[in-house]
């Protein structure tokens, strides 16, 4: 299967899904891995705080696809946004991972009561002329955080993590980041645990197009420009959810998907203004 690909503002390219770690753990969680890599995902997301980057460094080694065919992406935790603590935890990601660099690093969230998110991205501004990684951006971050490390720093980044899912859109985020030049990736992109893949319009739009209502959901988001990094450590369910390249939604259905927004559609409360994760 080929994936497509979005085109970074920095001339890397991004595929155009990925596939989620958190949390895959141990063992089971290498399996799951390595299983993802195997039926065709080249995106591979983790995180320093998921505690699982020496089991997706394994499952990688253990592959048969080549490192340069891979995207492998980690998250700098809240603790370490200090300029050399966030310097360390770079380098403690690489060599969690046994690679000599990773293709993207984000700022796992900005973290705005401690105040060091703008020292965290010259941080990794500074990783990336270093060669340690080779793309940078950020995760959880509005607009306004985005204005603060540019203005500071004159670099904007390539990628930022949101959530996004049927229940919250993003539609003004998206806008933003298309009008920065940053694509978005979306975390949650299914809704975890919520009743979304349930709704009627969604399971109408599914029987239409002859697909499951996560294909539907997952081809939404890439018709929106937003990469979804989907989980699943079943290889069948892996499968289903890259199967989602070969059809097309309506206009009119993109648009009564997004109508599912709701004003408290968060799933847990994440404010990036009020949010703290160390």
């Amino acid at each position: 299967m080929t994936i497509p690909t979005h085109e970074l503002n920095d001339g890397r390219t991004l595929p155009a899904i990925g596939f989620g770690t958190y949390p895959l753990r141990g063992e089971p969680g290498v399996d799951a891995i390595r299983s993802a890599i195997g039926v065709g995902y080249r995106l591979i997301d983790t995180a320093f705080n998921y505690d699982n980057e020496a089991a997706v460094g394994r499952a990688i080694a253990e592959g048969e696809i080549p490192r340069d065919e891979l995207f492998v992406t980690s998250k700098l935790p809240g603790r370490y946004q200090a300029y050399e603590a966030a310097t360390n935890a770079v380098r403690e990601s690489t060599w969690r991972l046994g690679l000599d660099y990773l293709d993207l690093y984000l700022i796992h969230w900005p973290n705005p009561a401690q105040g060091n998110y703008v020292e965290a991205w010259r941080a990794l501004v500074d990783a990336r002329e270093a060669g340690i990684v080779r793309s940078i951006g950020v995760s959880n971050f509005t607009v306004e955080h985005l204005a603060a490390i540019e203005k500071a720093t004159g670099v904007l980044p390539a990628v930022n993590q949101i959530e996004c899912h049927p229940y919250f859109p993003q539609a003004e985020q998206l806008a933003a980041h298309r009008e920065l030049g940053i694509v978005t990736e979306a975390w949650s992109p299914l809704g975890k645990a919520s009743t979304a893949r349930d709704e009627p319009v969604i399971l109408r739009i599914a029987a239409a197009n002859e697909v499951t209502p996560s294909q539907v959901v997952l081809r939404w988001h890439i018709q929106r420009g937003v990469v979804p990094i989907p989980k699943s450590a079943d290889a069948a369910r892996q499968i289903e959810n890259l199967d989602v390249f070969g059809f097309e939604l309506s206009d009119d259905e993109i648009a009564a998907i997004t109508a599912l927004g709701r004003a408290d559609g968060r799933l847990f409360g994440g404010d990036p203004n009020q949010h703290e994760e160390m």
